[in-house]
C-alpha cells in the first residue's frame, strides 16, 4: 500500500473522536472502514495520554542548559515544527540557520513537519529556499501531504469519488500528485450563494470526502457546500488537516487557525473530523517506517503544547518546547497546563550553547 513516494509504507492515522464508529464510510470502500477502525487504538492512546496529563503525572519541564549530555548525545533525528520555531510569518528566527548547520555538522538527521496546509511540500521547499535555508524536499512534511497520504491509505481513488476542498493550493497540489480529482479550494474563494427566497445551493453528489485546511478565503459558500456534501452524500468523509487554534501569518500577532474553519463544519454537521496533522500519528509513523529510525532517538521540537509536544509525547519521542512561538513561559508553568515537554528553550539557538 504505497504513499506518495512512500515505497509501500503503511501508517496509522489519528481521529479527533475515536468513540464514534464511522459506519458511513462503507460507501467510500471497505478499506476506508478498515483504516478508520485501525487507528482507533492509537486515538485511544492519545486519550490515555491526555488523561494521564490531567492526573498530573507529567514531570515539569526543565531548562536545557547542557545540550550535549542532556539531548544531543542521545538524539540522532530532530523533527522541527516550522511556524514559531524556524520562522514567524516570512521572517527567520534569529540563530536558526546557524543551529541547523550545527546540527547537520553533528551528523543529525533533520525533518520539518508543519500543520500548515496552505503549501504543498514543493511550496514549502520554495519558502525554505527563499529564506536562505538549505533543506531537501524529502525532509519536509506538511498536513496537506498527510491528507493526501491518508486518501492513498484508504484507496480513495478507487471509489471514483472526488474531494471538496476548503483550503488553499497546498492541498490541491498534493491531490494532483496522487491523481485524486477535487473541486472547491481556490476556485471558490470569491463565490457567494444565492439566498433569495426559494433558492438552494446545488452540490456535487459525487463528492466522497471533504478536506478542511487553513483557508484565508473561507466564506459562507464554502461552508454551505461542505455541509451539504457531508450531510447529504452517503459515506462522505470529513477530514481535517489540523485543529490549530491560532497560527502565525505575520510576525506581529497571532491569527485564527484552522481550528476555526473545522469548528464551523463541525457545528453545522454534528460530525467529528478525521485529523491527519499533529498530534495524530500519521506523519511520525511514515518517518519511522520509511527511514528506519528508532523513536527513542527522535526529538520533536515545537512551540505548541497541544499539537507539537503532545505529538511527541503520544508517539514516544523526546520533546523540546521553544518559547519563540505561541507558547509563553507563563502558559507553560500555569497550573491549568497539563502538557509538559521534557525540555524548554527560548529558541533552538540554545542548542548551540556551551
Amino acid at each position: 500500500m504505497a504513499f506518495i513516494g512512500g515505497g509501500g509504507v503503511s501508517v496509522r492515522v489519528g481521529a479527533a473522536h475515536a468513540g464514534k464508529t464511522k459506519v458511513v464510510c462503507r460507501r467510500a470502500g471497505e478499506r476506508a472502514c478498515t483504516a478508520q477502525k485501525s487507528f482507533r487504538s492509537r486515538s485511544n492512546m492519545t486519550g490515555m495520554t491526555a488523561a494521564n496529563a490531567e492526573a498530573g503525572t507529567d514531570a515539569a519541564a526543565k531548562r536545557l542548559t547542557k545540550p550535549g549530555p542532556q539531548l544531543l548525545d542521545t538524539v540522532n533525528t530532530f523533527i522541527f515544527d516550522c511556524d514559531g520555531v524556524i520562522w514567524r510569518g516570512d521572517s527567520v528566527i534569529d540563530g536558526v540557520p546557524e543551529t541547523l548547520d550545527f546540527l547537520r555538522a553533528q551528523g543529525k538527521r533533520l525533518f520539518f513537519v508543519t500543520n500548515n496546509s496552505t503549501k504543498s511540500r514543493k511550496g514549502y521547499l520554495g519558502k525554505f529556499t527563499k529564506l536562505g535555508l538549505p533543506v531537501k524536499a524529502e525532509e519536509i512534511f506538511s498536513s496537506s501531504f498527510a491528507a493526501a497520504a491518508y486518501l492513498e491509505e484508504i484507496n480513495f481513488k478507487a471509489t471514483g469519488k472526488k474531494v471538496y476542498i476548503i483550503g488553499e493550493v497546498g492541498i490541491q497540489e498534493e491531490l494532483d500528485l496522487i491523481g485524486v480529482p477535487y473541486i472547491g479550494g481556490e476556485q471558490d474563494k470569491g463565490k457567494q450563494p444565492d439566498m433569495s427566497p426559494g433558492s438552494a445551493l446545488e452540490h456535487d453528489h459525487d463528492v466522497g470526502a471533504v478536506i478542511v485546511g487553513f483557508d484565508r478565503y473561507v466564506n459562507y459558500y464554502k461552508i454551505q457546500y461542505a455541509q451539504l456534501c457531508i450531510n447529504e452524500n452517503p459515506g462522505c468523509l470529513f477530514i481535517a488537516t489540523n485543529l490549530d487554534a491560532v497560527t502565525h501569518l505575520t510576525d506581529a500577532q497571532e491569527w485564527a487557525g484552522n481550528g476555526s474553519m473545522v469548528g464551523a463544519i463541525k457545528g453545522c454537521t454534528g460530525r467529528e473530523p478525521i485529523v491527519v496533522g499533529k498530534p495524530a500519528p500519521l506523519m511520525i509513523d511514515y518517518l519511522v517506517n520509511k527511514y528506519k529510525v528508532q523513536r527513542s532517538e527522535i526529538c520533536m521540537v515545537g512551540d505548541r503544547l497541544d499539537t507539537d509536544i503532545l505529538f511527541g509525547k503520544n508517539n514516544g519521542l523526546s520533546t523540546v518546547l521553544t518559547l519563540s512561538g505561541v507558547t509563553t513561559e507563563q502558559k507553560l508553568t500555569s497550573p491549568d497546563n497539563k502538557i509538559q515537554p521534557q525540555w524548554v528553550v527560548d529558541s533552538i539557538a540554545d542548542f548551540r550553547q556551551e
